[in-house]
């Protein structure tokens, strides 16, 4: 039993420990060069299906708004679903208002219900995100008055 104690008090310490060591990284504190941003962009026009989804979604995670208007055309005119909803995503997680908007449009007028719905969530979820932050009075006006 004090072998067990001991083992379990070791394992505790180092699971602190290494918490606490890396609790400083984070991906806000990256500093993403030049070089990178348009090697992500150049991957949007390539033909390769998987290197194009993950340069979008790489684009959205680095909330790089130059991305915004290629995304936002794979958006509206590729022909893969799933490359339009890594489009939507990514839109998503840039933030701004024209990415939040087109995202909203797609998740209204998207021709694939796949697309469609997902991008609703997409805007749903920026929704509750923005709301949670302000007074409810103010959301419930909002949504009372249909916007």
């Amino acid at each position: 039993m004090k072998h067990f104690t001991i083992i379990l008090a070791l394992t505790v310490l180092l699971f602190v420990l290494s918490n606490t060591t890396f609790a400083g990284d984070s991906k806000s504190e990256v500093d993403v060069k030049e070089s990178t941003i348009a090697s992500l962009l150049e991957g949007l026009t390539s033909d390769n299906l998987g290197l194009k989804s993950s340069c979008a979604y790489m684009l959205g995670e680095l909330k790089v708004t130059r991305a915004i208007i290629p995304l936002m055309r794979i958006l509206h005119n590729d022909v893969n679903e799933g490359l339009r909803i890594s489009s939507a995503l990514a839109l998503y997680k840039i933030g701004t208002p024209m990415s939040i908007y087109a995202v909203k449009q797609a998740g209204r007028f998207d021709e694939s219900d796949w697309v469609n719905k997902l991008a609703q969530n997409f805007y749903a979820e920026y929704l509750r995100e923005k709301f949670s932050n302000t007074d409810n009075t103010e959301a419930d006006s909002l949504f009372a008055q249909g916007k």
